[in-house]
């Protein structure tokens, strides 16, 4: 799997949906997913530009609820992050602390579980940066709930290398696994794994019921332990050349459309702060990913450093980004995200109850105007 970065390709990829064979096949390991998370996180198109997509070729809501309950998921777990703030980054509900270790397995690392799906996923994940959503759950469950690692480092490390890193997504997905954003902990044993990537292996470390593994000891091939490093390092850049007598229009990793404000002339930049890296660490694949997106804005600057080092940024008419939690600190105004359901705006404990909310108002979303991209 490859992930053009052109804005033609990405929108082709959205008329390719078929989103009943998603609904019957997307937790099979080569089932008919859509493969657009990494622009859908990216910012590149919103989640609701792709129901609405799907919605206008005369499928019934009723028709395709999993696969708009799946675009849901991202955006509620948004919502989650503009609610709790920093604090989505502990246990959200349930204390689990470490049992076991606070680091990585070191079989995990180096994709040496024994279990070929999720060592090829893994190599995935180093290789193309991707990893099917079913691998990211098991790959967690094997961390967090065999190995009894605590959650946040193996989080940062899997976040570390996705095209798609997605913060709230994957932040609150690792603590769903390990039962601290849940009501339980999720397991998977060798049989679903078998089932759902096509292996017939066996006698690995997940080849127990699952009234077993609840109450296994960490296996000993996944007591070494490390701390990988994490750390990213952005390219030079001069500093953008900026017109005082034009609005700044200030893009950002979760915020690369290229219709948003494009038919004002502005200052243009798309801008990638140490600080921010230094907290979020992403691979040196993940920053490439993202400039090359950054190539769809007509006329765009990359720009590597802080807003306050942008020559001119306090003295233009206006300074204008869309809101993020993580780029809050962004002065001017903040253009609201094109959410699916924007009248769903509360702290929902799960996932149906912000479902059961946000499924009323679906007979709008079928009827809202599309703004697809100019290809």
């Amino acid at each position: 799997m490859t992930f053009p970065t052109d804005i033609s390709s990405i929108w082709s990829r959205i008329d390719q949906i078929d989103p009943i064979a998603y609904g019957q096949t997307r937790n099979y390991l080569h089932g008919d997913v859509t493969y657009l998370s990494p622009y859908i996180s990216r910012g590149v198109i919103s989640t609701r530009q792709v129901a609405a997509a799907v919605l206008s070729k005369g499928y019934k809501p009723a028709q395709i609820q999993r696969f708009l309950q799946e675009l849901a998921w991202r955006e509620y777990f948004q919502r989650v992050w503009q609610h709790l703030g920093d604090d989505m980054f502990d246990d959200i509900r349930v204390n689990r602390t470490s049992l076991h270790s606070a680091a990585l397995p070191s079989a995990i690392a180096q994709a040496r579980t024994g279990i070929e799906a999720i060592d090829q996923g893994i190599e995935s994940l180093y290789q193309i940066g991707y990893m099917h959503n079913h691998l990211r759950m098991y790959t967690a469950s094997l961390i967090c709930n065999i190995a009894k690692a605590y959650w946040k480092l193996p989080s940062q490390w899997m976040y570390y290398h996705l095209l798609d890193g997605d913060l709230a997504s994957n932040t609150c997905s690792w603590q769903w696994v390990a039962g601290s954003f849940a009501s339980k902990k999720y397991y998977c044993n060798q049989e679903n794994i078998n089932k759902y990537c096509n292996t017939q292996q066996q006698h690995t470390l997940l080849d127990h019921d699952y009234s077993t593994l609840s109450s296994m000891d960490c296996p000993e091939a996944l007591i070494p332990s490390e701390r990988p490093l994490l750390e990213t390092i952005l390219p030079e850049t001069n500093k953008p050349a900026i017109d005082p007598s034009l609005p700044l229009h200030i893009y950002h990793p979760y915020h690369l459309d290229p219709t948003w404000r494009s038919e004002v002339p502005s200052n243009r930049v798309l801008l990638l702060e140490p600080s921010h890296y230094k907290e979020f660490p992403v691979s040196k694949k993940v920053i490439d990913f993202i400039i090359s997106l950054a190539g769809n804005i007509e006329g765009v600057q990359v720009f590597c450093g802080e807003f306050s080092d942008i020559p001119n940024a306090y003295q233009v008419p206006a300074v204008y980004t869309r809101e993020h939690p993580a780029f809050m600190h962004i002065p001017g105004q903040k253009d609201p995200r094109d959410w699916m359901f924007p009248s769903v705006t509360r702290y929902y404990p799960s996932f149906f109850s912000f479902w059961k909310k946000a499924s009323a108002s679906l007979h709008s979303l079928s009827e809202s105007p599309l703004q697809p991209a100019s290809v």
